[in-house]
């Protein structure tokens, strides 16, 4: 009898997707209003490459044995390696605000940072998986995995892309500390973290402005403090129920990209805390199954692969709901599964769905 895929998390991600849509198509209506623009321009993107190319991608993916990845694992990796340096070669790479962070193919923009995401964890999860007899030991273990966080580093904060870096190193970090690594040596990277932040916050002053906001949000109320007051405003506007799907004020003339890192507070505000609260359920619910997922895995491998794909999209979510709550600094993080990005979706879709094929092959316990 042919293996299912856990049908839970399949649920809880379907009901992530689709109504994120319609949280999406609900938050584009203050972009149109504000810019002018038509619907299928904003959403074209979204339903081609993130919904349809997303959907067909989790499919293929949850049917492709896990273990197939692992002997490609260090071919995807410098694939993936070499299409984020295309950002940087003029006539290929698009700049947008500053960032250098979407490749241009036949007029549609990529980031090819969503896909290096994967190819980061897929290595990862193969290089701990072969080193196991070796991840405590400092010289050929320790050392090699922070040269792995290193050169993923220098390539995201050259963009610059400071918050997908911290998502991928947070991401490898639990897959070290999963793999059996050191504690000693994760508090090292910790510290080391810190005080590449505190460089950060001295040569760019976007850093350093984020930094302030969040300790002090009423420092510069039309400045670097805008989008969290008003993110503020539109989630407690939302109260207990919420204003009702469509009638978000704050989407129209006042929250920064209602489509992208603003999205959860359009939603709140049309949501209020019974809508916030499902949300968030939905997300640790597909969190504690992603990770009993990976603690059944049948070897490292898969467990590690899991953990590592959980992480990355958890973390980010719950990174861009505390940011909108201003018990986190305020970053560029979309909202996984809801916020605008055809790339951001269709890489997403693909990692749960190898996180499925993962479930297929887990050892079953009653």
């Amino acid at each position: 009898m042919p293996a299912r895929a856990d049908k839970i998390l399949l649920i809880i991600i379907l009901l992530l997707v689709v109504g994120g849509f319609f949280i999406f198509s609900s938050a584009s209506l203050g972009l149109l209003a504000r810019d002018g623009a038509r619907f299928t321009s904003v959403a074209f993107s979204q339903i081609t490459f993130g919904l349809i190319g997303g959907g067909i991608a989790m499919f293929v993916m949850s049917q492709i044995h896990y273990r197939t990845w692992r002997k490609y694992a260090f071919h995807i990796f410098v694939a993936c390696v070499l299409l984020t340096l295309l950002v940087f070669i003029p006539g290929i790479g698009s700049e947008y605000g500053g960032a250098k962070r979407w490749i241009n193919l036949g007029g549609f923009s990529l980031q090819p940072a969503e896909l290096l995401k994967i190819g980061f964890i897929i290595y990862l999860a193969t290089w701990l998986s072969g080193m196991q007899k070796h991840i405590r030991d400092t010289l050929r273990g320790t050392l090699p995995f922070y040269g792995i966080i290193g050169l993923v580093g220098v390539i995201m904060l050259l963009q610059p892309d400071t918050d997908t870096f911290f998502i991928m190193a947070t991401a490898g970090m639990a897959m070290f500390i999963t793999a059996g690594g050191k504690w000693r040596d994760v508090a090292l990277a910790l510290v080391a973290g810190l005080l590449i932040i505190a460089i950060l916050a001295t040569v760019r002053p976007y850093v350093r402005d984020r930094i302030t906001t969040f300790f002090n949000p009423s420092v510069d109320e039309q400045g670097s403090s805008w989008q969290v007051n008003q993110s503020l405003i539109a989630i407690g506007s939302g109260g207990f129920s919420g204003r009702g799907f469509g009638q978000s004020i704050q989407k129209f003339e006042y929250l920064p990209e209602p489509i992208g890192d603003s999205i959860f507070a359009v939603f709140a505000e049309e949501f209020g805390f019974l809508g916030t609260f499902f949300l968030i359920m939905l997300l640790a619910g597909f969190t504690f199954r992603g990770l009993r997922i990976a603690s059944h895995a049948k070897d490292q491998f898969g467990m590690l692969l899991a953990v590592g794909i959980m992480t990355l999209i958890t973390v980010q979510a719950f990174l861009n709901i505390a940011a909108m709550l201003a018990v986190a600094p305020l970053g560029g993080l979309p909202l996984p599964f809801i916020s605008h990005g055809g790339t951001a979706l269709l890489a997403t879709l693909a990692a749960v769905g190898i996180v499925l094929n993962i479930s297929k092959h887990q050892h079953k316990h009653r």
